[in-house]
């Protein structure tokens, strides 16, 4: 606005093509909202006087309802109102959050709300232990992840079994002697006696199955799952034959009272089973901290509540290092698992916080760790190897850690956003701005002429295998160049929707501003599955963000 004196409205136009919106929260409440009053008193003036906008025109930006006073400003709806384009950090975490906008975009399908989504990465040469790195560098070399990526599970899949359950062993050992540490510096806080701090490092055992936990301690994550029945997590922990240990770390946010509750549960039964049971907890979580356990554990569990875990990305960590996940299926792990890779928790549903639901998946939390992850894990052929378990962790090694890396995530922000974000900025900005201002004017004359459009009869003819469905169209003053008429059917088992355009075949002579527009679609379907539809059209706009002006068929 500074710079070429336009308004607004005209500088906005000229820059939203250049912003990216990427959410990260799957419920509404993480949404940050702000009292109109307090906007008025830090923003009013700034509005007015720099932005020329009244503050109804300001607060408007971060309202679903610009009319009514009492609702608050919404941060999120402000920058998908900044923005030309939008994007979630899973495929389900799109599909959650098209739900969670679907309120800016009334009369749109839910599926056609404009959000798309990139699932996140991490970079891998932060997280991956030395042993992993060594493997990594003689099947990929050192630069391995500066490229494409497109040889790495190839790479991998060649390095031996041998190799494989050497790295896992020194990754473990390394883990258990940072643990050993850990607990004892804790212990020594206490004023515990020393025997006693002997005694507890020494039930954390290097040669044994080495379960982790550790991330944000919030209600939604159930990190206290495995404690539904403690008396049955005891006996898997102590099997005679196939003992396991679970190492725990996590912090709960400061006014998060619920999760420090659930911190508290797990020391009390630390306490309590102290002689018992292989179970740590890690004070003082941190990268440090987090970096150990992603490199030195067998198997990662995550237990959210489908679908608030937006991506997960801890689980990623382990990918590199040779560790499997056992996780919901919720967030990345919901597109990354296949039996062959890791194990999974849920339906692909939604239950909500339903404690009958919570005890079932606590049952097959404890199935899985009984009947599949811990036999498996022991299960030896003649050379001490676990054949079938390293086999796994080849799978999801070779196949998960290159797609979950954070090359490959910006490779497609850069492909997918980046790049056509900074040309489609640079058309909107040239010339000072003139495509801008043109599509201002455009929005401005289509707004009311919108108001008036209708659709009149609609006929079907059906011919052979196709039916060829034909809409009146009443434009009024508008022209047919600012419009798209298009057949909507919805998806069928599982597949998307169907969209057809129809083409404007006549003027009607009788009726000004009509217009006869017509599709052919199979007659696979009844033609009573197909609504004609109205949308707003201009070359150049992001179609629903810019112009979300929609009408269909009654």
């Amino acid at each position: 606005m500074k710079k070429t004196g336009y308004s607004f409205a005209v500088a906005l136009a000229a820059t939203r093509p250049g912003n990216l919106f990427t959410t990260h929260t799957a419920v509404a409440a993480g949404f940050d909202r702000f009292p109109p009053a307090l906007v008025e008193q830090y923003l009013g003036r700034y509005a007015q006087e720099e932005l020329g906008l009244s503050l109804r025109e300001f607060l408007a930006l971060g309202r679903q309802n610009p009319d009514d006073a009492g609702e608050p400003f919404n941060m999120a709806y402000l920058a998908m109102r900044g923005s030309g384009a939008a994007n979630g950090v899973s495929r389900l975490h799109g599909q959650v959050s098209r739900q969670l906008f679907a309120p800016l975009f009334p009369r749109w399908p839910v599926d056609e709300v404009p959000i798309g989504h990139v699932t996140n990465g991490v970079h891998m040469p932060t997280w991956d232990s030395a042993a992993a790195d060594q493997i990594w560098t003689e099947a990929s070399g050192k630069e391995r992840w500066q490229g494409t990526s497109a040889t790495l599970e190839a790479d991998l899949r060649s390095v031996s079994d041998e190799k494989l359950w050497a790295m896992r062993n020194t990754s473990r050992e390394a883990l258990v002697e940072y643990a050993r540490e850990s607990i004892g510096r804790q212990m020594a806080v206490v004023a515990a006696e020393p025997e006693a701090i002997a005694r507890t490092k020494a039930r954390l055992d290097p040669g044994i199955l080495t379960l982790g936990f550790a991330r944000r301690f919030a209600t939604y994550k159930r990190p206290n799952l495995l404690l539904h029945d403690p008396g049955r997590l005891l006996r898997i922990l102590n099997h005679p034959e196939r003992p396991a240990q679970l190492i725990i770390s996590g912090k709960a946010h400061p006014a998060d009272h619920a999760g420090q509750a659930l911190i508290q549960e797990w020391m009390r039964f630390i306490r309590r089973t102290e002689s018992t049971a292989r179970v740590f907890f890690l004070a003082d979580y941190d990268m440090l901290l987090a970096e150990r356990m992603v490199q030195g554990v067998d198997v990662w569990i995550n237990t959210p509540r489908r679908p608030w875990e937006a991506c997960g990305t801890s689980g990623m960590k382990v990918l590199v290092n040779g560790g499997i996940n056992i996780s919901q299926l919720d967030g990345w792990w919901a597109e990354a698992y296949t039996p062959e890779v890791g194990w999974a928790l849920g339906d692909m549903l939604e239950h909500g916080e339903d404690p009958a639901w919570d005890a079932a998946e606590a049952e097959v939390l404890y199935e899985l760790l009984e009947q599949q992850v811990i036999p498996e894990f022991f299960s030896r052929n003649e050379d001490g190897i676990p054949t079938a378990w390293v086999a796994r962790m080849r799978e999801s090694m070779a196949g998960l850690t290159p797609r979950f890396s954070a090359s490959r995530t910006v490779r497609e922000y850069t492909e997918q956003h980046y790049l056509p974000a900074a040309s489609a900025y640079r058309l909107r900005a040239a010339d000072k701005g003139a495509a801008a201002r043109k599509l201002v004017d455009w929005q401005t004359a289509a707004a009311p002429r919108w108001a008036a459009l209708r659709f009149g009869a609609r006929t079907v003819e059906t011919k052979g295998h196709q039916h060829f469905i034909s809409a009146e169209v009443f434009l009024k003053d508008a022209s047919p160049d600012t419009i798209r008429v298009e057949l909507y059917a919805d998806g069928v088992k599982g597949s998307g929707a169907v969209k057809y355009e129809m083409t404007r075949t006549r003027q009607l002579a009788d009726r000004a501003g009509g217009y006869a527009y017509r599709a052919s679609v199979s007659a696979a379907r009844p033609a009573s599955d197909y609504t004609a539809r109205i949308m707003a059209h201009c070359d150049g706009i992001a179609t629903h963000l810019e112009a979300g002006w929609i009408l269909w068929q009654k």
